[in-house]
């Protein structure tokens, strides 16, 4: 692709993300008509954090539209680790759930981890078991993580050249950063991971047709990072204080959109953009584990 001299064009994920759930929908309605019951989602939500309750408000609420059934089990913060464990394994053993989400971060003092491991692979409708995770690291996945695997749809909605491409990922969580990368290797893009402790983070950001931004952290990307005409994914969520006093916060993604929007060829707004896809490639795991168990 080359340089466009009148600004990137924005990737629409939410109205590819609106697509899907209505696919997943019609799927859902045709397993209903053959007498087979819909799928079902478990969540469960440890403590009070503002953003992960709106987090799982969206989720809820997808799932609803979708027609699917679904449960959430609210824990207080200071529930014991054994207990918030006991709650996934009685999710596990119901037979109407299909999907699990633990919704992360979860209180200081539990172990992520072990949360995580004790959802049913089957069920793990987030793409994290460690069962899923080595599937996906060895070449043959199974459940993909949900952000990720949104991104993937992006691109192959766009038709974004990815076989033999330079792709690189600015973050490595196990949530974004590993997955995205793996993913990428499987369609043969050539892909380097970059991290805190990358020396000239730009210096290789600028060879990526194909740049991811993960770190969580405002304006980590700017346009002269950006090699002209490249896709660049904006995965982050980061909410700025008002600019002034009586105003709203503002929330932007890890790239400075007004300076890359300069130099990219496509690019995801925040919000609007990777956001929306996470909630439907949720909905599409969660439908392919009730396939599968039906």
């Amino acid at each position: 692709m080359g340089g466009l001299s009148v600004g990137a064009r924005l990737i629409d994920g939410a109205g590819l993300a609106a697509r899907i759930r209505g696919e997943v929908a019609a799927e859902v309605e045709a397993m209903k008509s053959r007498g087979a019951a819909p799928p079902g989602l478990g969540v469960v939500l440890v403590g009070d954090d503002p953003a992960s309750a709106i987090y799982v408000r969206n989720k809820t609420a997808a799932c609803a539209a979708a027609g699917f059934y679904s449960v959430q089990r609210n824990l207080p913060d200071t529930t014991p680790q054994a207990d918030i464990i006991a709650e996934v394994e009685a999710l596990n053993r119901d037979p109407a759930i299909h999907g699990i989400l633990v919704q992360l971060p979860l209180p200081k003092g539990v172990d992520s981890d072990a949360v995580t491991r004790a959802i049913s692979p089957a069920k793990d409708a987030d793409g994290l078991h460690p069962d899923n995770v080595g599937r996906l690291a060895m070449g043959h996945p199974a459940v993909l993580p949900c952000t990720p695997a949104g991104i993937m749809e992006m691109l192959h909605d766009e038709g974004v050249a990815i076989a033999g491409r330079e792709a690189v990922v600015v973050g490595r969580s196990n949530i974004v950063g590993r997955p995205m990368a793996r993913l990428l290797l499987l369609e043969d893009a050539t892909v380097t991971v970059c991290h805190s402790k990358t020396a000239d983070l730009g210096e290789v950001t600028r060879r990526a047709d194909i740049l991811v931004a993960a770190v969580g952290r405002a304006g980590t990307i700017t346009g002269a990072m950006v090699k002209p005409g490249a896709t660049v994914i904006d995965v982050g969520m980061n909410r700025l204080p008002p600019g002034e006093p009586g105003g709203k916060s503002r929330l932007v993604g890890d790239v400075d959109r007004e300076s890359v929007e300069l130099v990219a060829g496509l690019l995801t707004p925040v919000p609007g953009g990777v956001g929306p896809m996470t909630i439907a490639m949720l909905l599409k795991n969660t439908l392919r584990a009730a396939q599968a168990a039906s």
